[in-house]
């Protein structure tokens, strides 16, 4: 039997229409979908009405597939003659341990063909009409994890802290809603507690949801607003303007009531 094919398809952040025409081609040509929790079913839908659609979770916080245990799915089907895709939220090799996919395929001998998509720390920035970066703000952009492996000790913030104040640079933390407190407490070691944020949950879908701070109250916005998983959290001076508007609508809210 000929081998099949595998493609790792970024799903985006979940609006079908920000997906590339290359990932739609993909998805609707797949005999078999192993697919990610933060994939909305839109875009599951999208798949041919044969095709084998399996959900293989990767949350933080929440139990998930074992990653090995989705390794051994992506070879097998490959194996047996299937045109499979992994589907992804975001983009594959930004946290979508792509990488490790990746090799362990080759390792078995498959060519894996891997499909971007857009990531949500750029979607979720982007649909508040802010850049990641600008000439006047930042110099610069870090996608960073704020869950880090077990066993890990994690991102040296105090570190990044410094290095983004002084080179001017947009911080992106990717599931950093859990340690929120604590990245905030080691980034205001290099960071002036009035540099603005922006939280923003379920970036690109109907019901996403964001809210803007500093990074002194942090955390506090966090649970004010009852945001959680999966949200980005922004940390810069790109947010400069929308820090302003949202601090001039207050007054005029609090008028209101």
């Amino acid at each position: 039997m000929a081998l099949g094919r595998c493609t790792l398809v970024g799903a985006g952040p979940g609006d079908p229409e920000l997906l590339t025409l290359k990932a739609l081609r993909a998805i609707q040509s797949a005999t078999v979908l192993l697919v990610d929790d933060l994939v909305s079913d839109d875009i599951v839908a999208m798949a041919a009405p044969g095709a084998r659609v399996i959900h293989v979770g990767k949350r933080g916080g929440c139990k998930s597939t074992p990653q090995s245990f989705i390794e051994r799915l992506m070879i097998m089907a490959v194996r047996e003659g299937e045109q499979v895709v992994r589907l992804k939220g975001g983009d594959p090799f930004i946290f979508g341990r792509g990488g490790e996919e990746v090799e362990h395929l080759a390792q078995a001998g498959i060519h894996v063909e891997v499909v971007n998509g857009i990531t949500a720390g750029l979607a979720g920035l982007t649909s508040l009409g802010v850049p990641l970066t600008h000439r006047a703000h930042a110099q610069g952009v870090v996608f960073i994890t704020g869950h880090a492996k077990p066993g890990s000790p994690g991102p040296d913030w105090r570190t990044l802290a410094a290095t983004a104040h002084s080179a001017r640079l947009t911080l992106v933390i990717y599931m950093g809603v859990s340690s929120a407190g604590s990245i905030q407490d080691e980034l205001l070691s290099g960071l002036p507690p009035a540099t603005p944020v922006v939280v923003v949950q379920n970036a690109s879908l109907p019901l996403q949801r964001h809210a803007v701070g500093t990074l002194a109250t942090l955390q506090r916005t966090i649970a004010d607003n009852s945001l959680g998983s999966p949200s980005i959290i922004v940390v810069g001076d790109v947010l400069q303007g929308l820090a302003a508007a949202a601090s001039s609508a207050q007054p005029a809210l609090e008028k209101a009531a």
